[in-house]
């Protein structure tokens, strides 16, 4: 199983990070350092929203690890745009510490306070991606992409003829397994990357919903984590588990001792259901 997946312009990204979504302040200082130092973790995924990064760049600091580290971060759906996105890129480097990151994503395909089905939505992320690519080929980052895309939002830069992204995140997990977005992403050699690949954690507080899972797990002799996260590296999806339990974040990365078969995955793909946990993007016009 891959410990690395590359992007088409042959950037080197972790198969497993630390997603931060609602960890914030000391908490995530404290938990990137455990992360860092105790567990080895090489990406650290963040955004704009999530209101982390100051912490996590004195955490990067303080460890003076920062070329060690893979870094994400995202463009809040509040800066949507040409010169917005330009400043809120910059406003992360400043808060992060850092004079580059390794991947900026487009967050989320609308910009806030419009309606879903406002033209300006388009017109909004066709200049967010219009910076994304000039911030690129400037050497500012070294990859770009967008996140919460569905394909008809990713066919409108396809058929725009701009450069196409390097990586597109998306919620994934075994209720998601046939989710179109990835065999899209992977037959153009766009990395797919996962969040919420624990369903929100549901798959976990909810374990006896699906039997199957609490089955393979005990044949693999793993946690359900571990045994779906495998799963979707698996599948050539990398993921970013969030997590602040020091216990849950070293288990995360223990999943190289143990290989699914070919049958347990179609099993595990079965259980696809298209429900999602976290936002669905498809009405935004």
């Amino acid at each position: 199983m891959a410990h690395f997946f590359h992007t088409s312009n042959g950037v080197q990204i972790p198969a497993i990070g630390l997603g931060t979504f609602r960890i914030k302040g000391e908490q995530a200082e404290n938990i990137i350092k455990y992360a860092i130092e105790q567990c080895q973790y090489k990406l650290i995924d963040t955004a704009g929203i999530y209101r982390n990064e100051v912490a996590i760049g004195k955490a990067l600091t303080e460890l003076s690890c920062r070329d060690d580290i893979f870094l994400t971060s995202k463009l809040s759906p509040h800066f949507q745009g040409y010169e917005e996105a330009l400043k809120a890129y910059q406003k992360s480097l400043d808060d992060l510490q850092v004079s580059y990151l390794d991947l900026y994503l487009i967050h989320w395909p609308g910009k806030s306070g419009q309606k879903v089905e406002n033209p300006n939505n388009k017109t909004a992320r066709d200049g967010s991606w219009k910076t994304l690519v000039e911030l690129y080929q400037s050497g500012k980052v070294r990859a770009i992409g967008v996140s919460n895309y569905t394909v008809r939002h990713l066919e409108e830069i396809e058929s725009s003829g701009m450069m196409m992204p390097h990586v597109v995140q998306n919620e994934y997990h075994p209720l998601l397994a046939k989710d179109p977005v990835v065999t899209w992403c992977q037959s153009r050699g766009i990395v797919f990357q996962s969040y919420s690949t624990l369903g929100e954690g549901h798959l976990i507080t909810n374990a006896e919903q699906y039997p199957a899972l609490t089955a393979l797990a005990q044949k693999y002799c793993t946690t359900i984590s571990q045994l779906v996260l495998r799963w979707s590296i698996q599948h050539g999806v990398p993921v970013v588990p969030k997590s602040t339990n020091e216990d849950h974040i070293k288990q995360n990365l223990e999943l190289y001792n143990f290989q699914i078969s070919d049958g347990d995955m179609l099993t595990i793909d079965d259980l696809h259901s298209g429900h999602k946990f976290c936002w669905d993007s498809k009405d935004v016009y």
